[in-house]
Formats: structure tokens, sequence, C-alpha cells
């Protein structure tokens, strides 16, 4: 896992709102990066559906959010549609970003471990927590980078 203070990785990966290329939001944006484990799970859509709930809420600081995990962009665009999520869901192929972002795997298991990144304006991750973060807890992250 990547500690606060650590130049956030740049990538480009496919999503379910076509590509997404970081470096597009970098320094203008403050980003969230949520690593969660399985499409359409319990603590996955739970967690997902409160980044939904809060879009004005994340909007009001500028930030953009992201879903990552291994899935196929059918599975995420079910997951996405089911949901009505209009934030990207990107599709972490061959596990790429995960290992970027230092992301393990559940008690060595397939499934990622749930993780929650925010990246300042200056590029450099703010918050870095594993778990069902709380969205109050994320979103008090995003102000304290606010100039």
């Amino acid at each position: 896992m990547l500690n606060v203070g650590a130049k956030a990785p740049l990538f480009k990966a496919e999503s379910t709102h076509g590509e997404v290329d970081l470096e597009q939001y970098a320094g203008k944006r403050p980003i969230v990066l949520i690593f969660y484990p399985m499409d359409d799970t319990p603590g996955c859509t739970k967690q997902l559906c409160a980044v939904r709930d809060a879009k004005a809420r994340y909007e009001a600081y500028g930030a953009v959010v992201f879903g990552v995990n291994p899935g196929t962009i059918e599975s995420h665009q079910a997951f996405a549609a089911k949901h009505r999520y209009d934030f990207p869901l990107i599709v972490d192929k061959d596990h790429r970003i995960r290992k970027m972002y230092g992301i393990g795997k559940m008690l060595g298991l397939i499934a990622q471990q749930r993780t929650v990144y925010a990246v300042d304006l200056n590029g450099n991750i703010a918050y870095a927590e594993k778990g069902l973060r709380p969205t109050d807890e994320i979103l008090q992250a995003i102000e304290r980078m606010s100039p």
C-alpha cells in the first residue's frame, strides 16, 4: 500500500466511460480511487452506492471518483447500469494498477483488498485507507486538500 505523501502513479485504462487517463486530472482536480474487490457484491455495492449518493458533495470539491477492479468491461457496465453509477469503473486488466498502488489480495485469495486513495493537486497521496471507508471521512480528506 502506498503511503500518504507518496507520488500517485498515473495510468491509462479502459472504463465504463471510455479510456481514463489520470494525467488529464492530475494537478487540476482531487482524484479518489476506490479499489474494490468484486462487482455486484454486498460490500462493494454499498461502497459505490455511497459514492453515487454523495455525487454533489464530491463535485463541490471538484473531485473525480473512479472505482477500480480487475473485472471485465461487461461486468463493470452491468454493475454500473444496475445501480446507476455515473462515475467510471476502471478495468484493471492484469492487475497492473493494483500493483502500481501496492494493493494486496484479501488473505492471498483472488479478490483485491478494499482500499481508498485520495490524490491531491500536487499528485501526491493525501489519504490512504483500507476497508469500507465512510463517505464523510473521504470528503474530510478532500476538504483538507482544498486551498
